[in-house]
């Protein structure tokens, strides 16, 4: 027993006796604009109700600690709630209508109830001891463990979904176990994107406010008890019920910040290059080599919107070499400024670089020497420092306008920041470390948010636009300077899987917009290996391809003819998707419910899905299942409950139930939910930011369902203030037939008169198909997919194509017969 938990037992013991006065013995409750607060000893507890189903929790000794401006709150201060109290044999208890909160005026320990009076999280533990503690600069809880609950969370893990009987360290970074030039990385070390809070399958979830390094213990060393603490600040955490986890993620996004919308042309491909030379081989980068490669998309007919350039367009420093950036163009690049007006002139919507948040002196500029004398570096233990103090307004004014902006004026629109895990720990090229004082190590988590949030805000003003921001590293928050990507993860089978359960975890997290580098980043990939992480990568919340190997960069012509053909396949098949995704991503910013979901987030109660961690809900009506294993001709997947369609050939299967499936290499294993509507758009080879045209409804018959299409300008940020559309779409089948309407557009903006071509799964031939009460005229499929009034049965693929045009303040209603 630690000496606090002794004491407290001791204070109780001589309560008993009546050895002490009541007032020194028991806890004093008292409140303040209604934040409530107890207090025994030189113990306090503090409670902020912020909702019904949100309190915060902060215990502290002695005085209270200092505030601190938290990167990881949307905001400093909430609307508090007033809850009814009172006392009751040894406790005080807090009613909110949804929950009961007691805590113990001895020991301070806090129990939670459902309305049902049922037992959510407390602290009275049978094997340890229970509670708040503080052990020197540590602070932490232990509480209790139940024994059929499961844990979620945590961010972009790449070792497991479920943590239950698991232990966990947060703290950014890559991980340190190998070394990096052999590439391989550990996968249960890999942080770069950690958040520090966890869903239990009991229906709660939990919050820590803090932005030390954390250890939590999810019943590793018992299977009575967990246990979270940091290595210093406050014991300050949230606690949330749902009891679903949807519900729990609205909680911790509405506390967090929730996506905003990236552009919508964001949603298509984004390409990256080392502009024809990686490390070793920079003497061979030019401005031609780039414009060259998106003529060649272009050409090839592969769609794509966004390009960034990495690390090797600048000129490396003096003082900092790789890893710090002088803002001066490396003298192979000739006339950078015309580069980016022939990107533009291609119709590229949006080009962006790659930098280190390190200043560095170059052959003309010195910029490093500059902030160093103005003070807007970060100081070091033995010098002035190098890095950007990004928690300084003044010194973030002048990054942008004495470096950035020498960029931004010629035609780059957002930043790649790299590197975000640096300040105070070793970086990927170098030992650099930073600062390592104590406040350094405060700051280290909340750094990469405070990196990435500087050039989101800065260019989205910049650009008149949306913001965007291509960032590393992150922590709790981050989801609001969209996106994260999941680092440079070797071409190699072994890495593959856990990419995608760092996809899956980090939406477990709150953070929506996420992306990989398609075929690994590093080595030269299998053809084989980079067409099926090509298939998951165009079915991933952010579409990225780039990669470091020289001469092949992971540009897909150069993995063969399969490959390449795979990849323009799923590349126009994503793009034809985009309704679909920017509709998901407007939920996500509505609810904070990724677009890549672990099935778990879905299915809480399904235990078949805790340990699924190689499928993914893609939004609300498909569940993907990338093929893991080199030269597969099955994979086995779990399809829960209801009744699923194979999407590429319309077989049915019943859920709840594991299926062996054939995965040749063209397919990825995708299945829509019965009942299921997903709007699609024509080909395109680009976004060119106009309302859509031909919508076409990809409908899986079910008895009666529902989806809403949402639709706005695609690049402003109007959307926030209500300025968009959603048509409602609702199909409903019977032994009749079935029917399907297309509602009026609804909302501020317009988009037009359009066709609407519904392609209905069915292996029954319609007699009759109408509009609005007319008979339609059977024509030709490829009529009626061109938008065309009428209809036409492929009986060969049991699909019914039916097509009519719809103003926007119109509804039309389909009856098949």
């Amino acid at each position: 027993m630690n000496s606090k938990h002794f004491f407290a037992a001791f204070i109780i013991f001589l309560a008993q006796i009546g050895c002490l006065t009541a007032q020194s013995t028991t806890g004093e409750l008292s409140k303040d604009q209604n934040t409530y607060r107890v207090s025994a000893g030189n113990k306090s507890l503090q409670l902020q109700f912020h909702s019904p189903d949100v309190f915060r929790v902060k215990t502290f000794w002695g005085e209270q600690p200092e505030e601190h401006y938290s990167y990881m709150l949307k905001q400093q201060a909430f609307d508090l709630l007033p809850v009814k109290t009172a006392k009751e044999d040894r406790a005080f208890v807090f009613e909110t209508g949804r929950l009961t909160v007691k805590v113990d005026q001895y020991s301070l320990n806090l129990m939670v109830y459902d309305s049902q009076g049922n037992l959510l999280s407390g602290e009275d533990v049978a094997d340890a001891d229970g509670g708040a503690y503080q052990d020197g600069g540590t602070v932490g809880a232990v509480k209790t463990l139940q024994p059929d609950e499961h844990f979620f969370g945590f961010g972009e893990r790449m070792d497991f979904v479920d943590r239950r009987g698991k232990e966990v360290d947060l703290n950014v970074g890559r991980g340190l176990g190998r070394p990096h030039i052999i590439g391989a990385y550990n996968v249960l070390e890999a942080n770069y994107a950690p958040v520090p809070f966890f869903m239990s399958t009991k229906g709660y979830g939990i919050f820590f406010h803090n932005s030390y390094a954390t250890h939590w213990d999810l019943g590793s060393k018992s299977n009575e008890h967990l246990s979270f603490e940091a290595e210093g600040g406050e014991l300050d955490y949230f606690f949330m019920y749902g009891p679903d986890f949807s519900k729990l993620l609205y909680h911790y996004t509405g506390l967090t910040g929730r996506s905003p919308l990236l552009p919508r042309f964001a949603h298509g491909l984004q390409v990256g290059t080392y502009s024809g030379g990686t490390w070793g081989h920079e003497e061979m980068t030019s401005t031609h080599y780039v414009v060259e490669l998106a003529r060649k998309y272009r050409e090839k007919g592969i769609p794509f919107d966004v390009l960034h350039l990495d690390s090797t367009w600048r000129m490396f420093g003096e003082n900092g070499g790789s890893g710090a950036t002088t803002f001066e163009w490396r003298e192979t690049f000739k006339d950078p400024a015309s580069m980016f007006d022939s990107l533009y002139a291609m119709d590229i919507n949006m080009v962006g670089l790659h930098l280190r948040p390190r200043f560095d002196n170059g052959k003309k500029l010195d910029l490093l020497n500059q902030a160093r004398a103005k003070g807007y570096v970060y100081p070091e233990e033995n010098n002035p420092g190098e890095f950007v103090n990004f928690f300084d307004e003044e010194a973030v004014d002048w990054w942008w306008e004495n470096g950035v902006m020498r960029i931004a004026e010629i035609g780059a629109m957002f930043l790649k920041t790299d590197e975000g895990s640096a300040f105070g720990r070793k970086a990927n090229e170098s030992d650099k470390t930073g600062p390592r004082t104590e406040e350094a190590r405060r700051l280290h988590n909340a750094f990469p948010v405070a990196y990435a949030k500087a050039p989101y805000e800065k260019f989205k003003e910049y650009n008149g636009m949306r913001g965007m921001n291509h960032t590393r590293e992150g922590y709790a928050g981050i989801q609001r300077y969209p996106f994260i990507w999941a680092g440079d993860w070797p071409s190699e089978w072994q890495y593959y899987g856990p990419v995608i359960k760092a996809g899956i975890n980090i939406g477990l997290s709150g953070v929506g917009y996420w992306s990989h580098n398609m075929g690994g980043f590093e080595h030269d990939a299998d053809p084989e290996l980079f067409a099926r992480w090509v298939q998951f990568g165009m079915f991933s919340p952010v579409a990225h391809v780039f990669g470091m190997d020289h001469p092949g960069y992971k540009e897909p012509w150069n993995y063969g003819d399969k490959a390449e053909e795979i990849f323009t396949q799923y590349d126009k098949l994503r793009y034809r998707l985009i309704p679909y995704i920017y509709t998901t991503a407007f939920q996500q910013y509505q609810t904070g419910k990724p677009i890549m979901r672990a099935l778990v987030l879905e299915h809480q109660n399904d235990y078949n899905t805790y340990t699924v961690d190689d499928q993914y809900y893609f939004g609300e009506q498909m569940i993907v299942c990338p093929v893991l294993t080199k030269e597969a001709q099955t994979r086995t997947v779990y399809l829960p409950e209801g009744t699923w369609y194979d999407y590429w050939d319309g077989t049915k299967y019943k859920g709840k139930q594991y299926y062996n499936i054939v995965t040749p290499l063209e397919e990825l294993p995708i299945f829509v939910k019965e009942g299921a509507i997903i709007p699609m758009q024509d080909e395109v080879a680009y976004d060119n930011k106009e309302a859509y045209g031909t919508i076409t409804l990809d409908i899986f018959p079910g008895a009666s369902s529902r989806y809403r299409l949402f639709e706005d300008d695609g690049v402003s940020e109007k959307y926030m203030d209500g300025h968009y559309a959603e048509t409602l779409f609702q199909a409903t089948s019977d032994e009749d037939g079935l029917e399907v309407r297309v509602g009026k557009s609804e909302g501020d903006y317009h988009p037009g008169t359009r066709s609407y071509v519904l392609k209905i799964h069915t292996d029954v031939e319609p007699k009759a198909v109408n509009l609005n009460g007319n008979d339609l005229t059977q024509l030709g499929a490829a009529a009626v997919k061109e938008g065309n009034a009428g209809w036409a049965y492929d009986a060969e693929a049991n699909v019914l194509w039916a097509g009519g045009e719809k103003a926007a303040d119109e509804e039309i209603r389909f009856v098949v017969q």
